[in-house]
């Protein structure tokens, strides 16, 4: 037994694609990790699933396995890099789909520049609902000892929960001991994604992200608009804020209120393959 699939990633946040619309696929966490592998498997920070939609007024439906088996609600680099692969590969000539997720749904569209736009949908700021444990409001959280020092952040939920620091630099930030150690707090039940955000400017951020389930990447969609519109609710940060990855830009919009985010960049593909089972 083979399984095809596109290896593709948006600004170096890469995803190993699989095709559920033209025949079955299932993954179970085990293979999932085992794909994901970069010495052993493919290599990826996640897996996604284009699959048939769920509800009769949507295009397609998706999932989002991380590389450790568990699975994500959202992944903003990943929907554009979906986006352009339902196109290239016949299954969609739209320009703009509706694509049912874990927890919702989202717009996806093709740009005439080439590059691609997911509506994120609403932050939602209340605690529970990111979930944050401990805290009856919204505003900025103070953690007493996360890795051996207090930590101040602000929290999200994007399909996803994410917690945002500051830093002076992003250059030196202590992604690899405060990011893992925040990602499984106990505050946070189904751990969280933690982004540490240098603002350069009211329209511009420099972002490392530490993804729950995949460690720090390269780029972090998702990650990206939490650490844009954390800024615009405290009003440091504009409407529209160019964001500076390891892995290259993106542009995040919103509008505030209830009005959905927008995550806006590239998306390529990197090549074919397939998969042989052991």
């Amino acid at each position: 037994m083979s399984l095809s699939f596109t290896k593709m990633h948006g600004l170096g946040n890469d995803f190993v694609v699989l095709d559920a619309c033209r025949a079955p696929v299932v993954i179970d966490a085990e293979t999932a990790r085992r794909i994901a592998d970069r010495r052993f498997g493919i290599g990826c920070d996640q897996i996604l699933i284009v699959a048939p939609p769920r509800s009769a007024d949507a295009d397609f439906s998706y999932r989002i396995l991380n590389a450790d088996g568990s699975e994500s609600g959202q992944c903003g680099n990943g929907a554009r890099c979906f986006m352009r692969y339902v196109r290239e590969a016949g299954l969609t000539d739209k320009t703009r789909v509706i694509v049912d997720i874990r927890d919702g749904r989202m717009t996806l569209e093709a740009l005439a520049d080439g590059t691609f736009s997911v509506a994120i949908g609403t932050p939602v700021f209340e605690p529970a609902r990111i979930p944050l444990a401990g805290f009856s409001r919204a505003g900025a959280y103070t953690l007493d000892d996360v890795a051996g020092q207090p930590v101040r952040f602000a929290a999200v939920a994007l399909g996803n929960p994410h917690a945002v620091l500051d830093v002076a630099d992003v250059a030196v930030a202590p992604v690899a001991t405060l990011g893992p150690a925040l990602e499984s707090h106990a505050v946070f039940p189904e751990r969280v994604n933690v982004g540490f955000r240098e603002i350069v400017a009211r329209d511009h951020i420099r972002l490392r992200v530490f993804e729950r389930g995949a460690g720090e990447t390269l780029a972090c969609g998702s990650g990206a608009v939490a650490a844009v519109v954390t800024g615009i609710a405290d009003g440091r940060l504009d409407a529209d804020v160019r964001v500076d990855l390891p892995g290259g830009r993106a542009r995040v919009t919103w509008a505030g209120g209830t009005a959905p985010a927008f995550l806006i960049g590239p998306a390529e593909r990197v090549f074919e393959g397939q998969l042989l089972s052991s």
